[in-house]
């Protein structure tokens, strides 16, 4: 069974349900047979090249959704709450965001290496735990270094416009299957279930793709669940 997952490093639902997935194909029977690969989402093409400095998230937050900083906090505060119950580190006071078009271009490269799950996870940690600059090329070739890529095909990449298209290409599969928002699963090329949806409702319908042959159609899930649309990501 084939899983593809669209995301983006940029996204705290899609770290959340990185973690959330890999607690329900823990737990899935058939987890041996299921081929996970990660697609590119870009919430937001157009953005800027990560800062030099930590950028001020919940000034940029009161901003995009015209709340006070108070306010804007408080949705940190809980959106790094929600990701402590499934073990993660949020550090939304050294965030260092920005484009995150390479970044996808190198999963592309893990892929083909054998190491994509493991670049993901770095660049999600680096990128939401370390506040590490998401565009920059020094740290991108460390972390992919880190996780065993070579350090040729690593410069290779980031010096040309290579894995471009293939990153368009899932984007433009993203479109064809109306995804608009991050994360979003689609198993077998039949089923999606969107949004960092919580363990139980994954299993279930991983249990239910396996055990099931249809057109691709949404996993009944009880309600809609958090993810990131465009530049916006409610939190």
């Amino acid at each position: 069974m084939k899983v593809e997952i669209w995301s983006d490093v940029v996204c705290p639902w899609c770290y959340v349900g990185k973690r959330r997935f890999e607690a329900a194909l823990a737990r899935f029977d058939h987890r041996d047979d299921v081929e996970v690969t990660w697609r590119s989402f870009e919430l937001d093409p157009t953005a800027a090249p990560s800062s030099d400095a930590a950028v001020d998230s919940a000034a940029k937050l009161a901003a995009k959704y015209r709340v006070s900083i108070d306010q804007a906090q408080g949705m940190l505060d809980n959106m790094t709450a929600t990701a402590a119950a499934e073990g993660l580190d949020f550090r939304f006071d050294i965030a260092r965001q920005g484009n995150s078009f390479d970044a996808h271009r190198l999963l592309h490269l893990a892929l083909a290496h054998g190491k994509q799950d493991e670049l993901k996870e770095r660049l999600d940690r680096a990128t939401f735990s370390e506040g590490s600059p998401t565009s920059d090329h020094d740290a991108l070739r460390g972390l992919a270094v880190e996780v065993g890529l070579p350090v040729d095909d690593v410069n290779a990449v980031l010096s040309s416009d290579r894995y471009a298209d293939a990153v368009r290409a899932d984007e433009d599969q993203a479109r064809a299957y109306g995804i608009s928002g991050v994360p979003f699963f689609v198993i077998d090329g039949k089923y999606g279930i969107s949004g960092a949806q919580p363990a139980d409702v994954v299993l279930q319908s991983l249990e239910q793709a396996w055990s099931e042959h249809s057109p691709l159609s949404m996993v009944t899930t009880p309600g809609s669940a958090p993810g990131c649309e465009g530049d916006s990501c409610a939190i």
